[in-house]
């Protein structure tokens, strides 16, 4: 967990009208029978009146076209539906076609459209081209961002393509990682106020891929633990505390030009079709729910270098109010984990909290699913959760169990353009 720039890591419903039933009820765990992604962050509603007022109350459409991909630097939805495949094709021109297939999905989804033909209306002797659970809902604010795991350089001649800063992240110290949590060829982040649009979104990318790619995990996510939005509250995530005080916000153009998008330049030339886009690390970190709630409160406020209750760094009365590193303890999260303590080291965060039931002793199989954008990983979360793993005191209530790093191309920029066209494609 982390704040931002400060609990990077190891690091409610919008206002409006009342939330859905299906946000009320949420999602119950992640056995989904799935077998258990684009820019700016401009809202654009619909034009139609009826479409408009749904817009205006679950959430509009959010642009899918843009330099950088949507659902990194836009305003953080409420819901989080997160998906890594497996690729099963090793045939590169049936990779390509899958890839260019679930970009006109994508680009469809996002503007609160079905799938192909829809749902219904079609041959019935065939599958509908869409699922049809989403039908009659609202865009909800759906962005879907794709990326690109090490693992895929290892297929389809791409081993020269592979950036020096999509970086094999090294064992740290605590990590407990399960590898059928961790890794992937490709991942897929469907962010949406509505869990059922994201759902849906990830359901009908992984039947498109059927056969060429398969959901290696995935992982459902509620109560964003961050914002990209100035001036809105502050999340808290499930120890009770804000999250992400100082994290950079999506109007902060100079700030994520320096920490989260690469820049043409960074790296050699094959580096370069990944200019525009980010890194991203996701982490699956374990909350020890039980342990925290029979802390003291001292004790809890010790540990993170803030206050319970305005989220005050230690020795100052409000949330944002400076921190002076000094007043907390030595191990204390904040301290650790800020930016002053760290060279100036600097991410992007968009992490949710997660429950999964229980883990078969009575303890939730709760916490928090750490999502990092930066534009080095080497730069970025490794030197940082070096530190963290080796002296953060949250470390007694938390463990890291799945892992993994992709590069997250550009954006999207117009209709004849498609997830990944810079790296396959080889006029590109």
């Amino acid at each position: 967990m982390t704040e931002t720039d400060e609990i990077q890591e190891p690091g409610a419903a919008q206002g409006g009208a009342p939330p859905s039933r299906r946000a009320v009820i949420g999602w119950g765990g992640a056995g989904l029978a799935l077998g258990a992604v684009a820019a700016g962050g401009a809202v654009a509603l619909a034009t139609d009146g009826e479409e408009r007022a749904a817009g205006e109350a679950a959430g509009g459409a959010v642009e899918f076209h843009g330099a950088h991909q949507a659902g990194i630097a836009t305003p953080v939805q409420d819901r989080l539906h997160f998906a890594a495949f497996d690729v099963k094709t090793g045939d590169r021109a049936e990779f390509v076609r899958l890839l260019k297939d679930w970009t006109a999905a994508a680009r469809r989804m996002t503007a609160g459209k079905a799938v192909g033909e829809g749902a219904y209306g079609g041959l019935a002797e065939a599958p509908p081209d869409d699922t049809g659970e989403a039908l009659g809902l609202p865009p909800s604010r759906l962005t879907l961002t794709i990326g690109f795991g090490p693992s895929l350089f290892e297929k389809f001649g791409l081993a020269g393509k592979r950036p020096a800063a999509l970086a094999d992240l090294p064992k740290f110290p605590g990590d407990n990682l399960d590898g059928s949590r961790s890794g992937g060829d490709l991942c897929v982040q469907a962010c949406a106020d509505d869990p059922q649009v994201a759902v849906h979104a990830i359901r009908n990318l992984a039947r498109i891929g059927f056969g060429k790619v398969a959901i290696r995990w995935s992982q459902l996510g509620f109560g964003k633990t961050s914002s990209t939005t100035p001036g809105s509250q502050t999340p808290r995530n499930l120890f009770g505390f804000k999250d992400g005080t100082r994290n950079i916000a999506g109007t902060e153009t100079g700030r994520l030009d320096k920490f989260v998008w690469v820049g043409q330049g960074d790296g050699g030339a094959e580096d370069a079709w990944m200019t525009g886009g980010s890194y991203l690390v996701a982490r699956r970190i374990r909350m020890n729910i039980e342990t925290w709630d029979r802390t003291s409160l001292q004790e809890q406020e010790d540990v993170f270098g803030r206050d319970k209750g305005e989220g005050a760094p230690a020795g100052k009365a409000k949330e944002h109010d400076e921190p002076f590193l000094k007043a907390m303890k030595p191990d204390a999260h904040v301290r650790l984990a800020h930016p002053d303590a760290n060279g100036g080291i600097t991410i992007l965060r968009r992490g949710y909290s997660f429950t999964d039931g229980t883990d078969g002793l009575g303890r939730l199989d709760a916490g928090l699913f750490f999502l990092a954008y930066q534009r080095d990983v080497r730069k970025g979360f490794i030197p940082l959760q070096r530190r963290l793993a080796a002296h953060d005191a949250l470390n007694e209530y938390i463990q890291h169990v799945g892992s993994a790093v992709f590069a997250i191309p550009p954006g999207v920029r117009d209709a004849n353009d498609w997830w990944g066209r810079t790296l396959l494609s080889e006029e590109a």
